[in-house]
């Protein structure tokens, strides 16, 4: 059973002790980056979640509001802990999360920027119904720029 829960003082030091594998740590946030990120961007209505397995966390991610063109839900930190990891918890996740922010409907879309080699990513997202817009971004050339609308 894959559940999201909020950060709070009871969590937060299991939440920051999540890792990805060695080969995946190009394409996401350390858990405490990600953490300090929902900080950061609390102006812009970051959501930090925890994903438990109903016992323990087994990862996190951060969504944030970008209301400067497109404005949609940005996606910005999706993670699983390697240990985790091809159980399906990143699949169910996602999709109480953009349940969550369809439900909310502030914007009609969620964005997430991928990295073209992160291959396991691509195919949870694809799966759960997001697109490749065809934007490259001049910052990130490496990576893919996928929407979800709802």
């Amino acid at each position: 059973m894959t559940v999201l829960k909020e950060i709070d003082e009871n969590n937060w030091l299991q939440a920051a002790e999540l890792k990805v594998a060695e080969e995946q740590k190009f394409f996401v946030a350390r858990s405490i980056g990600i953490l300090a990120r929902g900080y950061v961007y609390r102006k812009d209505r970051a959501k930090v979640f925890a994903i438990s397995d109903g016992t323990e966390l087994v990862g996190l991610a951060m969504v944030r509001d970008l209301d400067e063109e497109p404005a949609c839900y940005d996606l910005q930190q999706f993670m699983i802990d390697e240990k985790f990891q091809g159980k399906g918890h990143g699949t169910k996740a996602l999709q109480e999360i953009l349940k969550i922010l369809g439900e909310e409907q502030k914007y009609s879309c969620v964005e997430v920027c991928v990295k073209k080699e992160a291959k396991a990513a691509m195919r949870v997202y694809e799966k759960a119904g997001f697109r490749d817009t065809g934007y490259i971004d001049e910052d990130a050339p490496d990576s893919c720029n996928l929407i979800y609308e709802f």
